[in-house]
């Protein structure tokens, strides 16, 4: 990676010594390694339920250059619950239209606006730093409110030790090594993940034989905020495909593929990139370059994400190809899938092979996003003649054929899996719409005061539309909210009967508390919310 200049490197969390150090070992609950956008969602979820959590990161607070930047509507779900979406929606830049180019034509565009009625838009370009800004800005508040999380910078883990109850970490710091003792410990140590390799652990799957450059560059441009992607882009020394989209702070993310065998060192050289950056914006362009860098396509993940007191989120565990924004988005959906999870484990409310489903869940979103990821990257880069021939084939049936449209994939965006058949999920009695089944990430409503997620605040949840539920605050110790609803008063668009009811005249959901479907039924007794809510923390008969 090349660091021309970049404005949004930021300071969050700078090094402080360790009072513990060279006293007796400290023993924590949990320690998260690595301060990434999926380790502070997970400290931050963790330490709002009141778990306490250390982080331990080997820098001062975000790294440089935007990496990932554009976060998908799940994404600004999970971070609303946690407070912090409103700072990046306002930050950020809304778009919902691509357009997609062959050459100099354009093939057709398409708009990303979900149907009416959610509150979070269906992607923003946010640069990454801010992201994990306004996530550490949220700590500070948390903090400030009693919430036991501590943030450690320039503690970078060096050694890892495993007990049959515990796991015990060796720290390098500035003022020298210390050791801490975790009873769970979270890797989010990104995709060259130390923590992994000092377990020897294998990160399976296929590494693509081609390079794409990353320029940043910083203009004023009267582009719209569009996303444009180009198959065999028509300006010099291009490559194969190229994309524009724009970033906050005049900031325009421009990618090039340059193909698999290339001097890195050269391609970095900062004429070189400009001189592609004026062949694609036209001679006499006026802007800056901000960050460069060259990466490879890869589609790979550990067997399981969790190993006894170790478990894996993000990177660590998992890593697609940049083309669909699967990365950040599906890393902030594990530490959303976990945080609960441990939370209750923790707390003794769960037994500790709750947290198995974590591993099955989450595997089974990242094979879905590898599938997805592995598809695009074989459509931008085909790998016969024949692949070529079917690749252009239909890119020229799209340009007048509306069918041919799907078949394009120029990085299809990143959608929450939905875990059909996971031994957490409770009945589908329903017979309800398929957008809402057991599994399914619930789909937002407006109601007549607010948002329907915004009622789903991170606890179980009896979900009641035009029907009664039973009176039950909690099972085997953890809580169970209630939102119960009418279609007549609550529902001023329709929206929220055409999203759960279909053609049912009421129903009862269970919501997990990650806003997963885990039940629903036309109508349930307490002894149905007991099986159920029993099932989903891994207490089934």
């Amino acid at each position: 990676m090349v660091d021309v200049r970049y404005d949004i490197a930021f300071r969050l969390y700078p090094y402080e010594r360790v009072q513990t150090q060279g006293a007796a070992r400290q023993r924590v609950p949990v320690v998260i390694v690595g301060g990434g956008p999926i380790g502070m969602a997970a400290a931050l979820d963790l330490g709002r339920k009141g778990t306490p959590v250390l982080v331990l990161d080997d820098h001062e607070g975000v790294g440089q250059g935007s990496r990932a930047i554009c976060f998908a509507k799940r994404t600004l779900e999970i971070a609303d619950r946690l407070g912090a979406a409103r700072a990046m929606v306002d930050k950020g830049v809304v778009w919902n239209v691509g357009k997609v180019f062959h050459g100099a034509d354009q093939v057709f565009e398409f708009n990303l606006q979900p149907e009416p009625g959610h509150e979070m838009p269906a992607f923003i370009n946010l640069q990454q730093p801010y992201f994990e800004k306004f996530l550490v800005d949220e700590i500070r508040v948390a903090q400030k409110e009693g919430a036991p999380i501590d943030i450690r910078g320039r503690n970078a883990v060096t050694g890892i030790t495993r007990h049959a109850d515990h796991v015990v970490l060796d720290v390098g710091t500035p003022d020298g090594p210390y050791q801490i003792a975790a009873d769970w410990v979270i890797a989010c140590d990104g995709a060259r993940s130390p923590i992994r390799d000092m377990m020897g652990l294998s990160f399976d799957g296929r590494v693509f034989e081609d390079n794409f450059l990353i320029a940043d560059v910083k203009m004023t441009a009267e582009f719209p905020t569009e996303r444009w992607f180009w198959f065999e882009p028509p300006f010099k020394n291009s490559g194969q495909s190229a994309l524009l989209h724009k970033q906050p702070d005049d900031i325009w993310r421009i990618d090039f593929q340059l193909g698999w065998d290339i001097d890195r060192k050269a391609e970095l050289d900062p004429a070189r990139v400009r001189e592609r950056v004026d062949a694609m914006l036209g001679a006499g362009a006026d802007y800056e370059l901000e960050w460069t860098s060259i990466y490879t396509f890869q589609c790979r993940r550990m067997k399981k994400f969790r190993h006894g007191r170790v478990l894996f989120a993000g990177d660590s565990a998992h890593q697609v190809s940049p083309f669909g924004a699967r990365g950040a988005n599906s890393g902030v959906q594990d530490a959303d899938n976990l945080a609960w999870k441990l939370d209750l484990v923790i707390k003794g409310l769960a037994p500790d092979t709750l947290l198995d489903s974590y591993s099955a869940e989450r595997v089974h979103g990242a094979d879905e996003n590898i599938l997805n990821s592995t598809r695009a990257t074989d459509f931008l880069t085909p790998k016969s003649e024949t692949s070529m021939t079917f690749r252009n084939a239909v890119l020229d049936l799209a340009r007048r054929h509306a069918f041919a449209r799907p078949m394009v994939n120029s990085g299809r965006l990143s959608v929450p899996c939905v875990y059909d058949g996971m031994p957490l999920n409770g009945p589908d009695a329903l017979g309800g719409p398929a957008a809402t089944r057991v599994g399914a990430p619930c789909l937002d409503a407006p109601l007549d005061r607010g948002f329907l997620l915004n009622r789903l605040t991170g606890h179980f949840t009896v979900l009641s539309i035009n029907a009664s539920a039973p009176d039950i605050a909690e099972v085997d110790g953890v809580p169970v909210a209630h939102v119960t609803l009418t279609t007549d008063r609550n529902d001023p668009t329709g929206a929220l009967a055409q999203r759960y009811l279909g053609t049912q005249p009421q129903a009862v959901y269970l919501i997990r508390p990650d806003q997963h479907v885990t039940a629903r039924w036309p109508g349930c007794d307490t002894r149905a919310v007991t099986e159920a809510v029993r099932q989903a923390i891994g207490k089934a008969a």
